[in-house]
């Protein structure tokens, strides 16, 4: 053997150990493990545009058998590096298929959560802006998959009790709807956000000139809601629509008079 030969031999380095896949003790399965809070670029439907690009904040996660010490955390984002021409609600079961596979994995979850921006115009002097809500994906593959859309949609409510005790105005406020939804076949989230702004007393909009404040304060006025109003009139609606299986609606008012805040929730069940 050469002299070249051997120095070469010499200078071969060690294969690197994979640590995460040695044996662990503890006899202890893990249900999640991950990574979490990816800033990444997604693409949504939009159904005015027909596609919205927005960033997402995403987790994932995939369970761990109490065999193994620990799980890949960067193949998580290069399966995200796979999917970057597009991640939207179509291929999230792509996406939690390979992470299973990909990880040898019983069941794998992933979570998405970014703003979308609707154009809107004032109700009077018609002026544009857009408007932000905050909507959220949970899909998660076990035997089977599971996938539930979520919203949170901001609106106005005036208090009847405070209408009908006051001789000059009632309060009201900014109340935080969040509807989450199972369903069988893709809907539109604009849809969904029209359903809950038209059971609250008003609208919420991004500009409002005076000829629009005064429709908006003068519309809450006539239309006076409790917070158990606001969800009971939301899930009237969800629970005529053949399309949900599942639903669940939560109204939290910001209130501007007490110290505290007002809540209520609603789930219902198809079948």
């Amino acid at each position: 053997m050469n002299k070249l030969k051997i120095n070469s031999m010499k200078k071969r380095k060690k294969p690197i150990t994979d640590i995460q896949k040695q044996k662990d003790h503890r006899n202890i399965e893990i249900n999640k493990v991950g990574v979490k809070s990816i800033r990444y670029p997604i693409t949504v439907l939009d159904k005015k545009n027909g596609t919205q690009h927005t960033i997402g904040t995403i987790n994932m996660y995939v369970n761990l058998p109490h065999h193994f010490k620990g799980t890949h955390m960067s193949r998580f984002i290069e399966i995200l590096n796979r999917y970057r021409q597009g991640i939207n609600i179509k291929n999230i079961s792509h996406i939690i298929n390979e992470m299973k596979e990909s990880l040898d994995a019983v069941s794998a979850h992933m979570e998405i959560e970014f703003p979308y921006f609707i154009e809107k115009e004032a109700p009077v002097t018609k002026a544009k802006s857009l408007m932000e809500y905050t909507c959220k994906f949970w899909g998660s593959h076990n035997d089977k998959l599971d996938l539930v859309v979520g919203v949170e949609v901001p609106v106005t409510t005036l208090c009847p009790c405070s209408k009908e005790i006051s001789k000059k105005g009632a309060h009201n406020q900014r109340s935080i709807v969040t509807v989450k939804m199972r369903f069988k076949k893709i809907f539109w989230i604009e849809d969904l956000i029209k359903i809950v702004e038209k059971s609250a007393s008003s609208e919420v909009y991004s500009i409002l000139k005076r000829p629009d404040e005064k429709y908006v304060t003068e519309k809450a006025y006539n239309n006076p809601m409790f917070v158990e109003d606001v969800v009971r009139n939301v899930a009237d609606k969800l629970q005529k629509d053949p399309n949900i299986l599942w639903f669940s609606v939560e109204s939290e008012n910001i209130e501007s008079i007490h110290n505290h805040n007002a809540y209520a929730f609603v789930e219902k069940y198809r079948g």
